[in-house]
C-alpha cells in the first residue's frame, strides 16, 4: 500500500494513501462524466493528504512535523468542500458522496488527533529544556 521501502506504516499513513486512491478513481468517473474544473480541484487536494503525512515522516524538527500535518489538515478540509461541491452539484451520488466523505472524515479526525500529540510532546520537550 504505497509502501516500496518495507517500512511499517501508522494508521494515518495507510488511510491517506487509500483514500488518495479513491480520490484518483473519483476523478476518472468525474472526468467520464466530463467535469473537468471540480474534478482537478479535489484529486489537488485529495492527493495532496497523503503525500504531506508521508512528507511528515522525514520533517527536519518536531515544529517541522506539526506544520506538515497541520498543512495536510487543511487539504482535508478543503477536500471535504469539494466533495460537498460535487454532491450538491449533481456529480456525486448520495451513496458515493456518502462512503467518501466518511473517509475524508475520519482523516480529519486522525490528523487533529495526531496534530494534538505532537504539540503536546513538543511542549514537553520545550519544559523539559
Amino acid at each position: 500500500m504505497g509502501n516500496s521501502r518495507g517500512r511499517t506504516e501508522s494508521l494515518i499513513h495507510a488511510k491517506s494513501y487509500a483514500f488518495a486512491l479513491r480520490i484518483v478513481q473519483m476523478n476518472k468517473f468525474l472526468r467520464e462524466r466530463q467535469e473537468f474544473v471540480l474534478s482537478k480541484q479535489v484529486m489537488r487536494s485529495g492527493t495532496a493528504i497523503g503525500a504531506l503525512v508521508r512528507e511528515s515522516e522525514f520533517a527536519q524538527s518536531k515544529a517541522d512535523f506539526v506544520n506538515k500535518l497541520n498543512i495536510a489538515l487543511k487539504e482535508a478540509n478543503e477536500t471535504d468542500y469539494w466533495l460537498n461541491l460535487l454532491k450538491d452539484s449533481g456529480y456525486l451520488s448520495d451513496k458515493s458522496f456518502s462512503s467518501i466523505e466518511t473517509d475524508c472524515g475520519e482523516l480529519i479526525a486522525l490528523l487533529i488527533s495526531s496534530i494534538k500529540t505532537a504539540r503536546e510532546n513538543l511542549r514537553k520537550m520545550k519544559n523539559d529544556e
